[in-house]
């Protein structure tokens, strides 16, 4: 159960595909095939399921990606601790798809100018899915809104789970949109169209909205989409309200002309697993602070 098996046993859990895996790894086909038939054997469990050209981890498979992510980003830990003075290596960067778009592209400019032997990997998702990854060593830090609930109009903040450190780098405005013909509103009685556009659950500036509205008592769907395009899009044709960043609003060339309502400020936070220090991810957060 060498590190090169697992690298291998990764990526084709990643792509579903001993093809992909093997252009993505540059290695031949058959070596990937034989690797995981060795390793499969040496743990004497299926880890995937063959379906056509697919290939399906089987449960045995999924538990033991999560120890072999763990024990990958352990040893490039270890490799990159032994060079304290120079951050190369991974670093796998999570983050909200707001983040992504109005807070990262100038310090990812900024710090790949200056760190060319990093490998940047960048991964978006929700604030929930972002922090079981940093935990469960998938990703090396997130960016998240911070962790909390509603209570009298404002957002409390909430403690991280205990394996985890946070900073607060920014805080975001958040705006209930409404469509443009909508009547004022003064509470969440007063918001008509009963469908929230959000994305899935996990998502913490959802969870701030669909704890706004439930305060009128009425009924209140919920929309999932996968994009602040999509959001805009759905609020626009006057079926839905939704929650944005006023930050990420301003970063639309024509943003569309629809009613805003503050809701509230959320920091946002760079979270990591405690006691991480690799050199690459605290020159990266330095790069961050700078950029606060």
């Amino acid at each position: 159960m060498d590190l090169t098996s697992l690298a291998i046993f990764r990526a084709v859990a990643l792509e579903q595909s001993v093809t992909r895996a093997a252009q993505n790894l540059q290695r031949a086909q058959s070596n990937v095939t034989t690797r995981i038939q060795q390793l499969e054997q040496e743990l004497d469990a299926c880890l995937f399921l063959r379906a056509g050209k697919r290939m399906l981890l089987t449960e045995q498979g999924r538990a033991f990606l999560a120890y072999a992510e763990q024990l990958l980003a352990l040893a490039d830990e270890a490799r990159q601790a032994l060079h304290p003075q120079q951050p190369a290596g991974a670093l796998r960067l999570g983050s909200m798809e707001s983040s992504a778009a109005t807070r990262l592209p100038a310090p990812l400019a900024g710090f790949h100018r200056s760190h060319p032997q990093v490998d940047l990997q960048v991964h978006t998702g929700t604030s929930q899915a972002l922090l079981a990854g940093v935990l469960e060593r998938r990703l090396d830090c997130a960016l998240i809104a911070s962790p909390g609930r509603l209570e009298d109009g404002r957002w409390t903040s909430e403690a991280l789970d205990e394996g985890l450190q946070g900073e607060a780098l920014f805080r975001e405005e958040l705006l209930l949109l409404l469509p443009t013909d909508h009547p004022p509103v003064t509470s969440p009685a007063d918001v008509q169209p009963r469908t929230l556009a959000g994305f899935a659950l996990g998502c913490s500036y959802r969870q701030l909205g669909e704890a706004w509205l439930r305060q009128s008592g009425a009924p209140l769907r919920v929309q999932e989409v996968g994009s602040y395009h999509a959001i805009l899009a759905c609020v626009a044709a006057g079926a839905c309200v939704g929650v944005v960043p006023r930050v990420l609003l301003e970063l639309q060339r024509q943003p569309p002309a629809l009613r805003q309502l503050p809701l509230a400020e959320v920091d946002t936070l760079l979270v990591w697993r405690r006691g991480y220090r690799a050199p690459a991810f605290l020159a990266w957060q330095e790069r961050l602070r700078a950029a606060t």
